[in-house]
């Protein structure tokens, strides 16, 4: 690990990622890059238990869906979860996909090969995959959580799959007491802000007033994609790194092209 005699000098990054094994895995390695780390997630992400009736349903029919698509870690962990209790032994025929290499980790791990958009880590990237081009009268399955974007599902419905969605958890943004967002960014001396999602942001500009956000336009936003950046601009922020995606390494690196600029602030 490295050590950092300047440690108490080191620019303070606030980790945004829900609570779990994820943002623990990120803390450590900014903190291994030289950087202070703090850590408020921006999403909250609750089981959602039990499941409704429609759902169950969707399970019991898995052997039917030609494709079945994991939009993140979590929804393999609460997904699968569900799944196994009904599908001990999984069906054939099915081809498996995870939007992010992490998410094809997990997979992995239950013994699923699952297609991803290799770097691209996007719904976008996902659907240009040759085998969800031609999914007229396919079915397709996506396991994710309650909300989030429509991408996927409004795309392959156009492409004339019958697409069904079996949400597992709920998203929601923490329930902070009014003003402790900036205040833990002014107390903390926060520098740098790594945002893992279109929503994170929109939960991060929530959490400011207009006013706050004005106060902190200043800092540095490090976003995992074009789309999102372009709604940090239109919510006040001009201070914007876009990672190649929301993996650590791409953040990380992210983090280390900061450096420069950071050395000449100062």
């Amino acid at each position: 690990m490295r050590t950092e005699p300047d440690a108490d000098k080191a620019p303070v990054v606030l980790v945004t990622r829900p609570r779990g094994e994820s943002s623990d895995a990120l803390c450590a390695a900014v903190r291994d890059a030289g950087f202070r780390v703090r850590a408020q997630p921006l999403l909250e992400l609750t089981p959602i238990q039990p499941l409704p009736a429609a759902t169950r349903r969707l399970l019991l029919e898995l052997d039917r869906y030609q494709h079945v698509i994991f939009v993140s870690a979590n929804a393999v962990r609460e997904g699968l979860a569900c799944i196994e209790d009904y599908w001990p032994q999984l069906p054939t025929g099915v081809h498996w996909y995870a939007v992010g290499e992490a998410t094809a980790r997990l997979l992995a791990a239950h013994g699923i090969n699952a297609h991803t958009p290799g770097e691209r880590m996007t719904s976008e990237g996902l659907l240009a995959l040759p085998l969800l081009t031609g999914v007229a009268g396919q079915r397709v399955l996506i396991v994710k959580g309650e909300g989030g974007r429509d991408t996927l599902r409004e795309t392959l419905s156009q492409r004339g799959a019958q697409v069904d969605e079996l949400a597992c958890y709920t998203r929601r943004c923490p329930p902070l007491a009014p003003g402790a967002l900036p205040r833990l960014l002014r107390q903390d001396g926060v520098a740098i802000v790594l945002i893992s999602s279109g929503e994170g942001l929109c939960n991060f500009a929530e959490l400011l007033s207009p006013s706050e956000t004005t106060n902190f336009s200043h800092l540095r936003l490090i976003v995992p994609s074009e789309r999102v950046a372009e709604m940090a601009r239109a919510a006040g922020f001009d201070n914007i790194e876009t990672a190649e995606n929301a993996s650590d390494g791409a953040m990380l690196r992210a983090l280390e092209n900061c450096k420069p600029a950071m050395e000449v602030d100062e």
